[in-house]
């Protein structure tokens, strides 16, 4: 699994899709912000890595990037952490909205509803 000097890849222990992965930083930070400018560029680095080793296993058709920031984001691990999450045609009835489902009443912005 790549990593670097400040931050490593691993397998999601609850994958919402086959290959789900996580980026995490080697040391302890709450969160996003709480990195330093060199951290937050190895974590970009292995998103990148990370994206090369699963078009080479796994062959997705898309990708969801995610990181939850605070209790009020919906983090549960006080340890940041950013979820490269491979997407394929067929795993929703209707992908649209991607990352806006986070509030589900304010995703569908396309349908006038």
């Amino acid at each position: 699994m790549p990593s670097n000097a400040l931050a490593h890849i691993r397998m999601d222990g609850f994958p919402v899709s086959e290959g789900h992965l996580l980026i995490v930083p080697n040391r302890h930070a709450a969160d996003w912000f709480d990195l330093t400018a060199a951290e937050q560029q190895a974590i970009m680095e292995l998103v990148e890595q990370g994206k090369q080793w699963l078009e080479e296993r796994y062959q997705p058709d898309g990708y969801n990037i995610g990181m939850n920031c605070g209790a009020a984001a919906g983090q549960t691990v006080l340890h940041m952490h950013c979820h490269l999450i491979p997407r394929y045609v067929g795993d929703q009835q209707d992908p649209r909205g991607g990352v806006r489902w986070v509030i589900p009443e304010k995703a569908d912005y396309w349908s006038g509803r």
